[in-house]
């Protein structure tokens, strides 16, 4: 049989409109949940959170300031207020003190990028309700408008991207006094008024305007995502929004929604599990333990130390995660130089040990008590194991890793060859070098060719 020109370009037609075909996710988790997770963000690894807003002003407690002084009514600040500021003095009367003066949105993602951090994640909206863009569902609670008086989330976005990092955004749902809301709370969330008016105009809005590459949802908590219309606007970001190839989302978009339904999964705040999980997750720390706006009141021993994160992204990593570190700005736009330094320090530990964090794959084996503890990663035939204390001795025992005669060992940072002999049944005892002074305390073994 003779196939004719016309034939062929028939199927070649048909073979292009059916590669061209858009899987279309309906508005329902069954749908929505199969899809694809964007591959930048599993070989990203690392990420930077940064909580900013009027929260910042006050900068006592924690951003959560507004509610513990009004809706818990916890002691300790009220008579904070008491002390500090005139009385009737209000929350709203902190946000003209939201200057940001001294923002300079060039030298904050000059100071991300030298972290090492692939994405960024900025609050657009914390429960306070305070926009950082001028949100047009926000009048004179936003930062073009009040405060700063310039559009912060544009700003820090450009500068970002200048340097090939992702954008993302952080909002909340719910907005702790806003009276819509709390009308549609009274009726048992039976009313949708603050979500029709507020939160998903708003959202809308900012993937339309800003086109972030990750949306980081919070303060779903209260109601269900039928209240917040979480599905509907989901299905329209994956289908038809200007992102809907690279955005990335998490899983809290409504109570009972958290390691359950979304994109990655955040599970809860400092989420730690034990073992693999069988979804991509991430978690969220701050440098700050205490707290993640800046705080005034803040102690060198509430903050994380360099190679305590180094050991919270090694495991982290090591079990499939990503690791979202918040950092939280002074009012006057100001990065406080500890927190600086923590994050200089990561990217200096970064600029060697890279290799066995981005776009690496969980291994086989996770970790093992070896003389000290050590933590695998793996890409393609290659495994690491990260060790975050000095074994203090110049031999190295691995016990998980099966060898072959084409096996060869390297340290990190170190070109040369290790000498090293195979156990009995599996692992290998390596001869070390001196190790390299690094204010991480952790080193890297790279193992070519291993099982």
């Amino acid at each position: 049989m003779q196939v004719t020109r016309s034939q062929i370009f028939q199927f070649l037609c048909l073979l292009s409109c059916a590669l061209t075909i858009e899987t279309r996710y309906t508005p329902d988790w069954t749908s929505l949940d199969t899809r694809p997770l964007p591959e930048w963000y599993d070989e990203a690894k690392f990420g930077i959170f940064v909580h900013w807003g009027v929260f910042s002003v006050p900068a006592y407690g924690s951003e959560w300031f507004w509610w513990n002084w009004k809706g818990a009514l916890e002691l300790k600040y009220i008579l904070y207020m008491i002390k500090n500021y005139p009385p009737g003095f209000s929350y709203a009367d902190f946000a003209p003190d939201f200057h940001a003066e001294f923002f300079d949105p060039e030298e904050w993602a000059d100071i991300f990028k030298a972290s090492g951090a692939k994405y960024v994640v900025f609050t657009s909206k914390h429960h306070e309700g305070f926009t950082n863009w001028g949100s047009p569902n926000s009048w004179n609670w936003n930062s073009v408008d009040n405060g700063p008086h310039r559009d912060l989330v544009a700003d820090l976005g450009a500068a970002i991207r200048r340097r090939s990092l992702h954008y993302g955004l952080y909002s909340t749902l719910y907005e702790w006094f806003n009276p819509l809301y709390l009308s549609d709370k009274q009726s048992g969330f039976k009313t949708q008024q603050f979500v029709e008016k507020k939160v998903m105009p708003e959202l809308y809005n900012l993937v339309n305007r800003y086109k972030p590459d990750l949306i980081w949802s919070d303060g779903d908590w209260e109601a269900p995502d039928t209240y917040w219309n979480s599905t509907g606007f989901l299905s329209w970001l994956y289908n038809d929004s200007p992102v809907k190839d690279v955005v990335v989302t998490n899983d809290r978009w409504g109570a009972g929604c958290s390691c359950k339904h979304g994109g990655y999964y955040n599970c809860a705040d400092k989420f730690t599990p034990k073992q693999l999980p069988n979804h991509k997750w991430e978690k969220c720390q701050s440098v700050d333990t205490q707290s993640w706006g800046y705080r005034r009141n803040m102690k060198l021993s509430d903050l994380m130390d360099i190679p305590t994160i180094i050991k919270d992204l090694v495991y982290v990593v090591a079990l499939g995660g990503n690791y979202l570190l918040n950092v939280g700005p002074t009012a006057d736009g100001t990065m406080a130089p500890v927190f600086e330094e923590r994050l200089r320090g990561i990217g200096a530990w970064l600029q060697v040990n890279g290799e066995a964090i981005y776009a690496t794959k969980p291994w086989r084996v996770q970790a093992e008590n070896a003389t000290v503890p050590v933590w695998y990663t793996s890409k393609y035939n290659t495994v690491y194991a990260i060790f975050t204390s000095n074994p203090m001795q110049n031999t190295f025992m691995l016990l998980a890793p099966k060898t072959s005669y084409n096996t060869v060992v390297t340290l990190l940072g170190n070109p040369e060859p290790l000498k090293w002999a195979p156990l009995q049944n599996s692992g290998l005892l390596i001869v070390l070098p001196d190790l390299p002074f690094t204010p991480a305390k952790a080193w890297t073994l790279k193992l070519d060719k291993v099982a």
